[in-house]
């Protein structure tokens, strides 16, 4: 018997009766044209056999008592042919036939039993469950196999991403530090002989090299984040903002920026990726409240049910609320690039992190108005079931 089980058995409707004994054909014909189903006969389980070889069933009903290779034999050997164990079968047993016999050798196999005289009612619930249940676990395997092939496409598409990663690493960064070094050597020992105009174009160069390179690092650190392993830890979410608030507003000159920061829960998360959320959001926050006298940064977070919120909002440029789905996505700016510098992957970044903690962000402006952005994390009731 070489005949697998494969995809075409989920539409099978083929139901094959053993039996070397036409009296019980009646009522299992009654039964199998009441579902809908093909049926075929065999007189001898070697006929079956031949039966088996070429068509896909889904259920056999196996006469025990016939001469030569009896029901028990045939069945074993059903249980024993990788290929064909997935197949059901009713054993039909003659009337005083010892039950025991029918649980030797079998244990491999989705298997029943009835007794004869034949009880059509009976008979049609038994074929009828036994046929569905194995439709359901074919489609079942078939759905893992499926499953199995996305993993190993995933897992080859993590190689090449890896491998990308490698190549952007290293050999787009040895050109672009060439370029760099020569700009600067061009600009330092020979800036006295070039005119104002040369001059200015060597600085473009290393100005561009330089956005390139923090672009190369920005594509790569995404592209990290999706392979990255979580190292979970207690981090006090009100010292986060505040020191990288005053790192990142250390060096700023001529410029009132005021952070309103209030108590906020401490987050069981990543540190270091968390360390890039709150950079990012903040960064964005001073970079866009440049423009205000006064640029005014307020932090916090608030219950929503079992969901804790955080918030950072300014008083910024705001932006358009129609394109808020959009903001979140790599290269995706809502301002000119002459207006605020950028590489166009730091919201990106931040929404990949959120959501590599089972959490989500969402924002809301206005032009003119300033901006809010909203986040939370995993879900405390989540939390715990990852705990247990």
């Amino acid at each position: 018997m070489t005949r697998s089980v494969n995809k075409s058995v989920l539409h099978s409707n083929k139901v094959i009766v053993i039996d070397d004994e036409q009296v019980h054909l009646e009522v299992l014909q009654k039964v199998i044209h009441d579902l809908n189903l093909e049926l075929f006969h065999a007189g001898s389980g070697e006929e079956a056999l031949r039966y088996f070889d070429q068509n896909d069933f889904t259920l056999a009903l196996i006469d025990t008592d016939m001469p030569g290779m009896d029901g028990y034999s045939f069945a074993e050997m059903l249980c024993n042919n990788e290929k064909l164990r997935a197949i059901p079968f009713i054993f039909m047993l003659p009337p005083g036939e010892d039950k025991a016999r029918v649980f030797k050798g079998h244990e491999q196999c989705t298997f029943t039993f009835i007794s004869r005289p034949l009880n059509a009612g009976f008979v049609k619930d038994k074929v009828k469950f036994f046929i569905e249940k194995f439709r359901y676990e074919e489609e079942l395997k078939n759905t893992r196999s499926v499953l199995k092939r996305h993993i190993n496409d995933l897992e080859k598409a993590y190689e090449e991403l890896q491998s990308f990663s490698y190549t952007v690493s290293h050999d787009l960064r040895a050109p672009l530090r060439v370029i760099s070094g020569y700009a600067n050597i061009l600009m330092e020992d020979y800036a006295s002989e070039m005119e104002e105009e040369a001059l200015k174009v060597i600085k473009v160069i290393v100005r561009n090299t330089k956005k390139m390179s923090t672009l190369i690092d920005e594509l790569l650190h995404f592209a990290s984040l999706a392979r990255k392993d979580k190292q979970l830890e207690e981090v006090d979410m009100t010292a986060k903002f505040k020191n990288i608030f005053e790192e990142l507003t250390e060096h700023i000159q001529n410029r009132k920026i005021t952070l309103n920061i209030q108590p906020l829960k401490p987050a069981y998360a990543d540190k270091a990726l968390l360390r890039r959320l709150v950079t990012n959001l903040l960064g964005n926050a001073i970079k866009y409240t440049s423009l205000r006298k006064e640029a005014c940064i307020e932090v916090g977070g608030e219950w929503h049910q079992d969901e804790y919120v955080y918030y950072i909002k300014d008083n910024g440029v705001g932006f358009d609320n129609n394109y808020k789905n959009k903001m979140f996505g790599v290269f995706q700016r809502l301002h000119k690039e002459s207006e605020f510098e950028g590489t166009g992957i730091g919201l990106a970044i931040v929404h990949k992190v959120v959501e590599h903690h089972g959490g989500r962000i969402w924002a809301e402006g206005a032009p003119g108005k300033g901006a809010a952005f909203f986040f939370t994390l995993e879900k405390e009731s989540q939390r715990d079931q990852e705990l247990i």
